[in-house]
């Protein structure tokens, strides 16, 4: 029998392979774990000048468990990232991009990841870029340094982009127009962009037109340009201080590499004047021009009882909008009503700023003969260029209204005594009178006959009736009926003639009333329909907002209609009987 004995040598071999068996994966897996634990910081340059952009790239890494289950539902996506919103105090986030790689680290898969983000610094001066965390692993701290100006190999125009801000005066007056010029120089093919807009609590801010593009050299360089020009309006007496203008953007060169853009402008400061003591009128209008224009009186300033005119006023302005413009003055004398129209404002814009406009129509009705003066029209501004106040002014016009169913009647015109005066045509008025001495003379002539003779009195009745009825009606009812036709067909159009045509023809149908305004005519008829209807259509032609009303002639149509049949059975039955009472 053999015995075999163990030795410490072969012990102690035994013993170093077997540890060694344990410590090998031990190690294996920890040097895993402290790289999946691990994430650095880093960023392209520690030093940077005002408007460059910072690209900081962040690695790290994770184990990632993927196995025919969630093979093809995995989302590399969804992973986890490390909290870069510790930056923003300091820093601008333009843009972010990642990045994965997956190793395999003894049997287990490791997953390595790269974000790469764009910071815009926000300020100048030491800037720290904070530890960052991920998933357990936290990166150490980085300090940038952000330096004001350009580089000092790299003169400012020659920039990959910069903005340049302009304005048209030093100072203004509160309310006074500024035009502002904002410029953008960028090279490249521009692939996104964001120009900012300028903006104020107390400035009102309209853009002039679209932006204009086009091309300019500086320094040798060849920039596209991107401009755009505001009106600003400051509301407030002080300093103007605008927020600056930014802009934002990536673009490729020639090279195909992209580059980021970015760049901000503040305007100088601007004094703003508050309004002059000089300045004496009541709405306070700083331009550069001013203008007032009326149109529609008739050249001789002669008119008509019951015409209608319409009379228009044009204000226009240069360096204000439409919003600023005061209402104009609508006093009208005693005698005229006034319809105004709702006034129409409108602002347009050119390169040299704003101009604007308002336009005021109204309608005005005389009621009255006599002289009728229309006061004048009186708009006070300050004219920004030469620094002083100006007035623009539309004279006063006198208008001369005259009754025409006097004139139509032939009314001779009376002296102080109420006497009629004569006139240049002696034989027309000496014609006129023996016209009146022989018609009084064949009225007394027939009262004598009538009282002498039963016969000669019937005889004589009945060639006075065809002398003096039966000639007027072939004449004047004609002419009543022309005067009816027109006014119906006015009432049916719902035109504004129609008030003018209705006292034209009340006066041919009740003859010695001397209407002179529909107003008239309603009271002598009292008629309920007449009034409404009448109201109803000048509320459509002269009040504002019934311009778009519906009109409806029929019911005034109806209302004349029955007035004029029952004046002609009121004034057949006041006519005498065929035969004298007492006479069979």
């Amino acid at each position: 029998m053999v015995k075999r004995l163990i030795t410490p040598a072969v012990c102690l071999f035994l013993l170093t392979a077997l540890l060694t068996v344990i410590w090998l994966p031990a190690q294996a897996q920890s040097q895993t774990q402290t790289q999946s634990q691990q994430l650095t910081v880093e960023p392209d340059r520690t030093r940077l000048y005002e408007g460059e952009v910072l690209t900081l790239t962040v690695k790290g890494s994770m184990e990632i468990d993927i196995n025919l289950g969630n093979l093809f539902d995995f989302d590399m996506s969804n992973l986890p990232k490390p909290d870069i919103e510790k930056v923003e105090p300091d820093f601008e986030i333009l843009a972010r991009n990642q990045q994965y790689s997956i190793r395999t680290v003894n049997n287990q898969m490791v997953g390595e990841i790269t974000w790469t983000y764009q910071l815009a610094p926000k300020t100048t001066g030491k800037l720290t870029i904070p530890a960052l965390t991920f998933k357990g692993a936290v990166s150490d701290p980085a300090t940038v340094e952000v330096v004001d100006g350009s580089p000092p190999d790299q003169a400012a125009p020659g920039r990959d982009s910069f903005i340049e801000l302009s304005a048209d005066k030093d100072e203004v007056y509160v309310q006074e127009q500024l035009i502002l010029t904002v410029r953008l120089f960028f090279r490249g093919n521009l692939i996104r962009g964001e120009l900012s807009e300028p903006t104020h609590p107390h400035v009102i801010i309209e853009s002039l037109g679209r932006q204009q593009e086009f091309s300019r050299y500086r320094d040798g360089v060849r920039y596209r340009v991107v401009e755009r020009r505001y009106a600003l309006f400051p509301q407030r007496a002080g300093t103007l201080n605008l927020p600056p203008v930014r802009f934002e953007g990536q673009a490729r060169d020639a090279s195909g590499s992209l580059r980021f853009m970015r760049d901000s402008e503040e305007l100088f400061e601007v004094p703003v004047k508050d309004v002059p003591a000089q300045f004496s009128g009541k709405t306070w209008l700083p331009a550069t021009g001013v203008a007032l224009e009326e149109s529609g009186l008739p050249p001789s300033l002669e008119v008509a009882t019951g015409e209608n005119i319409t009379r228009k006023i044009r204000l226009t302005t240069a360096g204000l909008p439409a919003e600023a413009l005061p209402p104009l003055p609508d006093a009208v004398p005693d005698g005229l009503r006034s319809y105004p129209e709702e006034p129409e404002r409108q602002t347009e814009t050119t390169p040299a700023g704003l101009t604007s406009s308002l336009n005021q129509s109204v309608a005005l009705v005389p009621v009255e003969a006599g002289q009728m003066t229309l006061p004048a029209i009186r708009i006070h501004w300050w004219d920004t260029e030469a620094d002083r106040q100006r007035v623009a002014v539309i004279p006063e016009k006198t208008l001369t209204v005259k009754d025409p169913n006097a004139i139509a009647a032939g009314e001779l015109p009376q002296d102080a005594d109420g006497e009629s005066a004569p006139e240049p045509d002696v034989s027309a008025t000496e014609a006129s009178v023996e016209t009146a001495s022989a018609e009084s003379g064949l009225w007394q002539w027939l009262s004598l006959v009538l009282g002498l003779l039963w016969a000669g009195t019937l005889l004589a009745w009945w060639w006075s009736r065809k002398s003096q009825t039966v000639t007027p009606i072939s004449t004047d009812d004609r002419h009543e009926d022309a005067a009816f036709d027109r006014l119906i067909k006015a009432v049916r159009d719902g035109t504004a003639v129609t008030p003018e045509l209705l006292v034209e023809w009340a006066n041919l149908h009740s003859p010695g009333h001397g209407f002179r305004s529909a107003a008239d005519v309603v009271d002598h008829f009292g008629d309920e329909t007449l009034a409404k209807e009448l109201r109803l259509l000048q509320a459509r032609l002269f009040a504002p907002g019934h311009e778009n009303d519906t009109w409806d002639g029929r019911p005034l149509a109806r209302a004349l209609e029955q007035i004029r049949k029952h004046r002609r059975s009121q004034t057949s039955a006041d006519l005498p009987p065929l035969y004298p009472k007492g006479l069979s």
